[in-house]
């Protein structure tokens, strides 16, 4: 397992599948980012699995 991981997940605003790229060496995360086609700030949730594979969310940002 890389400490870091693409995952591709759905824009809340635009819903274009865009590739983030996780540091999965923390287990819980929350943060803000752009989405790559329409520039929204979206929030970011992730939760690495006891396997160590991220599961992302994303939503509005005022979610």
């Amino acid at each position: 397992m890389n400490l870091q991981e693409e995952v591709s997940a759905e824009c809340p605003y635009c819903g274009e599948i865009i590739t983030l790229l996780v540091d999965c060496s923390e287990s819980k995360q929350q943060y803000i980012e752009d989405c790559e086609v329409c520039c929204r700030p979206m929030n970011v949730s992730v939760i690495i699995d006891h396997e160590g594979w991220p599961q992302v969310q994303l939503s509005h940002e005022n979610d």
